[in-house]
């Protein structure tokens, strides 16, 4: 069995290395021009393709963006501490692919769950539009996980209150309308999923090669520590709590096209450190 310990920045090979140095650059200059009152986000994050702010490189130019100092930091750290096993592991080129292709996948598996769930809640806000009653109005609020939103929930208890309220429906339709218009131009950045799906691919090579895991005083073998994020991934995605804006399946997205990937390559080098 061999523990399994990162080396330094100057040992990177070449691919992980200018990744990391492209992502850190594109968010100094962000930062740079957020200060002038520019923001890349509106460019280069990826929005909800009925968004008027969607573009169509979006779902590639996200991976390099990043929201804060901790989100990059996290992320380039991912990279550098499996991306240098794998990519010494393959060439350049088809690290370089598999990167992308996990970036991508992920982007892609994000969009279709934003179109699942704003499927769903056009339907039900038609549906209230049809029936404008406080008891529709409050299955719709807790059906869409809107009942945390106070303004709606406000509305709600005033409507509760007052049954005979005339513009109780003409108030929550307008607040609606203007929520869901800033839901589908919120802005999604990160090389998360790239990153899980590196993850992911160190741990389908490697399974039983030691992690120390921070505040760990045990290492913990490769497949549990991939095995117990996935969990917390799916849990957290399909828990969907308020204020939560971290895109989750777009973290499974990632390990799932890591997954495939590694099947259609046939990879048959497992189980290599014991």
């Amino acid at each position: 069995m061999s523990n399994f310990r990162p080396g330094g920045f100057q040992q990177l090979p070449v691919v992980v290395k200018n990744i990391i140095i492209i992502n850190v650059l594109v968010f100094l200059l962000d930062q740079l021009l957020q200060s002038r009152g520019i923001h890349l986000d509106d460019y280069l994050a990826l929005h909800y393709w009925q968004s008027p702010m969607f573009r169509w490189w979006q779902p590639l130019t996200h991976m390099f963006m990043h929201g804060s100092i901790e989100h990059i930091a996290f992320n380039m750290f991912g990279l550098w501490m499996f991306g240098r096993v794998i990519e010494s592991l393959w060439t350049p080129q088809r690290f370089l692919l598999f990167y992308l292709v996990c970036g991508l996948g992920a982007a892609f598996c994000h969009l279709g769950v934003l179109y699942f769930e704003f499927s769903s809640f056009n339907k039900a806000f038609v549906y209230y539009q049809q029936h404008p009653t406080l008891v529709e109005y409050s299955q719709m609020l807790r059906h869409q996980n809107l009942d945390k939103i106070p303004v709606l929930a406000r509305i709600q208890a005033f409507w509760n209150d007052n049954r005979e309220c005339t513009n109780c429906y003409a108030q929550s339709r307008d607040i609606i309308n203007q929520y869901y218009a800033e839901m589908i131009d919120q802005a999604t950045v990160g090389a998360s999923g790239a990153v899980f799906g590196i993850l992911f691919a160190f741990a389908y090579l490697f399974p039983n090669t030691d992690l120390f895991i921070l505040f760990l005083p045990i290492p913990v073998k490769a497949k549990w520590v991939v095995t117990v994020y996935a969990l917390i991934e799916l849990y957290s995605g399909v828990q969907n709590s308020a204020g939560d804006n971290i895109a989750h399946f777009a973290h499974l997205g990632g390990m799932l096209f890591a997954f495939l990937m590694l099947r259609i390559w046939k990879t048959n080098i497992r189980n290599n450190f014991y």
